[in-house]
């Protein structure tokens, strides 16, 4: 798996991929899909632990994403509460923004908790991702998965029963899956190989960090990865993203967090990527510009940048693999 290339590399893909790239040049505007922001975060309301340091600035955050071609946005829904919000966020940006439904494995608790019982908390679950499918703005099942580097937050046992619980509404609801695996790649994937046979579209592990050995038996199950700030950090991660095909790559920000730093191993392939917008903290915050560690979705082309550079192809091939990856599996509106 060499910069893109691989024995299960698909000719069609390939050859959407050549045209996207030649329409790309000459000028033109690259073209993104974040496929995993959390629009949804107080922060980008201007809310830092309970405190207003900020006006909300979310409709500017939208604005700087559109003057980077960032021109759909995938909202990550946590629990019912901040998918809800997920699917609110969709409707006010329609056609830009689309959301996930899904309780994230460090949630699974939720369940337990639910006033009216767990299978209560799993049918409002189920019923907002099928009206969200029918009305075009739930795209994913997600973030659901396992993480056994945060069991504080959720015990393994809860995890793992409603891991099962919510792939099998994925399958009745038939949407592909946004899935979340750290430290627990066994279990993580014996799931999955039983479920998803029954979803054609499959799926995608966003914010990958996982190894060479995980990442190529994730594809190997018909599985994307996602790429962020988080994903190109050390070496180690490097020569994985190297090493992703570029038919099973989509790109994403995750903000407000997985910035890149120049601490990380991401900040030498960073030398030809256009600037940012200007970021001062938030107590000195200024319209129009960013805040110093609130990730946003501008950053998305940095992403695209480190992975062309990575791989020593145009940033353009990065691009247009992409955003027909992500068209093909979520649609977002633009389905051939």
């Amino acid at each position: 798996m060499d910069s893109g290339k691989s024995a299960g590399h698909t000719p069609d893909i390939a050859a959407v991929v050549r045209n996207e790239t030649s329409s790309n040049t000459s000028g033109k505007q690259l073209r993104f899909v974040d496929i995993g922001i959390n629009l949804g975060d107080p922060v980008f309301r201007g809310e830092y632990h309970g405190k207003q340091s900020h006006p909300d600035d979310l409709d500017a955050v939208i604005q700087r994403a559109r003057n980077v071609g960032c021109r759909k946005m995938m909202v990550t829904g946590s629990d019912l509460k901040e998918s809800l919000h997920a699917v609110n966020i969709a409707k006010q940006y329609a056609g830009l923004s689309y959301a996930t439904v899904g309780v994230h494995p460090c949630s699974a608790k939720h369940f337990d908790e639910y006033p009216d019982g767990p299978s209560a908390l799993l049918t409002a679950i189920k019923e907002l991702a099928n009206e969200g499918k029918e009305a075009g703005y739930v795209v994913a099942f997600g973030e659901i998965g396992l993480d056994y580097d945060r069991l504080f937050l959720t015990p393994k046992d809860q995890q793992l029963k409603y891991f099962r619980a919510q792939l099998e509404i994925a399958v009745e609801v038939q949407l592909p899956l946004f899935l979340h695996s750290r430290a627990a790649g066994e279990d993580f994937e014996r799931l999955l190989s039983a479920k998803l046979r029954q979803l054609p579209k499959k799926g995608l592990v966003h914010s990958f960090t996982g190894t060479m050995e995980e990442m190529r038996r994730l594809i190997d199950l018909g599985l994307d990865v996602g790429v962020n700030g988080c994903s190109l950090k050390t070496e180690e991660n490097i020569e994985v993203v190297r090493a992703i095909p570029l038919e099973r790559l989509q790109i994403e920000t995750d903000g407000p967090w997985c910035e890149m730093r120049p601490s990380h191993a991401s900040a030498k392939y960073l030398k030809d990527a256009p600037a940012l917008p200007k970021a001062v903290k938030k107590e000195k915050w200024t319209e129009g510009l960013m805040v110093k560690g609130r990730n946003e979705p501008a950053t998305i082309r940095h992403v695209a940048y480190v992975i062309a550079n990575i791989k020593e192809i145009p940033v353009q091939e990065v691009c247009a693999a992409a955003w027909n990856n992500s068209i093909r599996m979520f649609g977002l509106g633009e389905q051939r």
